[in-house]
């Protein structure tokens, strides 16, 4: 990824949104279908407040990226201009993002830390891509083609370049989600991705640089291999940048950093962005080898001590030893048994200590990859951070003690990150 100054940054972050114009009339079919996910942008107001994801994106200063990109691609002459624009409007969307997250940019109305922004300006791009209507014929598999570089621009997949002469950590986040209960949701992961991305530090003699990820909660995205496809790259004996350490973050349950030492092979199917789910074992990623048999049970090899011994708060750290399994040949029908004691012989999964959501499976996709790679001496592994607790009153989309509480997981979050990286 080429390196900017903070003036050209900010310069080149800039330079399109300002010049945004009001897509032409008839250049999307607003009646053309959306996935669910997409869908909730138009949530109704409750009655005295506002429409949170548009409001979301207006006080993040993200407006005019939205305009840009419905204009932009309304101009469109041919499915390869529309890749290259995709993929520049993706790549200015997540540096604009990460600039904001770490105060090298001032923007909008709230508190550099806020995740939502971007997820929801992301959202309202993929939303445009299915409903426009081209100048030119485009099959579904074009247009799948070309909603893939968006995301993968606009979630930094595409955007892992780390440069030469330091030790390589890879980490990714989450997009909020449980969004039909909370539409105010963010998710501190995501914000912590957006703070570490780039980030560069010394370690003795060493110099340590973080690159970032946010996955989609999403069952497909990940059926679609999007987490092999962010971590494979970096795994690979003929890798040119090969990690020194990979790690998956999530959010968790209140109070409390946990790493986690057991991702299990179930998905638990639990409604997703998407509210789809089916509970199965998590199926292999195209484009990448997967092993067969698949493992159960895989353990983290992050170096949890110096994670748990960084003194690092507001939050206790712990290593999470929990598991589920069902006895050998009875998934899923058997009588669960959980336990701190580590899988038992010929147990088949049922849960890793996080659970069987997508938090479980991203750890589990990423290091099942890293291990068939043969990246074995790459430390991998997941970290649950603490969750968010909303303000009491519905009309308030944020407030200071919110803002304070989610800055306060996020930096130490970076914190432990940063620990992880200098033991790895």
């Amino acid at each position: 990824m080429r390196l900017f100054t903070v003036a050209a940054l900010c310069a080149t972050l800039l330079s399109v949104p300002q010049a945004a114009t009001a897509a032409p009339a008839g250049c999307f079919d607003r009646a053309a279908a959306v996935t669910y996910e997409e869908s909730r942008i138009e949530t109704p107001a409750l009655p005295g407040g506002t429409r949170v994801p548009y409001h979301l994106v207006d006080v993040g200063g993200f407006s005019p990226y939205v305009t840009a990109l419905q204009r932009d691609l309304c101009r469109a002459s041919s499915p390869e201009a529309t890749r290259r624009l995709l993929e520049a409007h993706g790549t200015r969307l997540w540096q604009t993002a990460v600039a904001r997250a770490q105060g090298r940019l001032t923007m909008g109305t709230i508190d550099r830390y806020d995740d939502r922004p971007l997820y929801w300006s992301r959202l309202m791009g993929t939303r445009d891509l299915r409903q426009w209507l081209p100048r030119f014929p485009l099959t579904d598999t074009d247009r799948a083609t070309l909603l893939r570089t968006y995301e993968y621009a606009s979630r930094g997949v595409s955007h892992t370049t780390f440069g030469g002469g330091v030790r390589r950590v890879l980490v990714s986040g989450f997009d909020p989600y449980q969004l039909n209960g909370e539409i105010r949701r963010s998710n501190p992961s995501g914000g912590s991705a957006l703070a570490l991305d780039g980030l560069t530090y010394r370690n003795g003699a060493e110099t340590v640089r973080v690159r970032a990820v946010v996955l989609p909660v999403t069952w497909s995205g990940f059926d679609a291999g999007i987490v092999e496809d962010a971590f494979g790259p970096h795994l690979s004996a003929t890798a040119t940048e090969r990690a020194d350490l990979i790690m998956t973050i999530s959010q968790g349950n209140r109070g409390v950093m946990v790493v986690e030492q057991w991702a299990g092979a179930w998905r638990g199917g639990y409604p997703d962005n998407n509210n789809e789910g089916e509970a199965e074992l998590i199926p292999p990623a195209p484009r990448w080898p997967q092993p067969s048999p698949t493992p159960e049970f895989i353990e983290t090899t992050l170096p949890h001590p110096a994670m748990t011994g960084a003194g690092t708060g507001p939050w206790p750290t712990t290593l999470n030893p929990r598991s589920c399994e069902w006895p050998a040949g009875t998934r899923p029908t058997g009588p669960v048994r959980c336990g701190n004691d580590g899988p038992s012989p010929g147990g088949q999964a049922q849960a890793g200590g996080g659970g069987n959501y997508l938090s479980n499976e991203s750890m589990y996709r990423s290091n099942r990859l890293r291990r068939e790679l043969g990246a074995t001496d790459v430390p991998g592994g997941h970290l649950h951070i603490s969750a968010l607790v909303y303000p009491a009153d519905p009309l308030v989309v944020i407030d200071d003690a919110f803002a304070t509480d989610r800055a306060a997981t996020i930096e130490q979050t970076v914190a432990l990150v940063r620990a992880a990286g200098a033991a790895a």
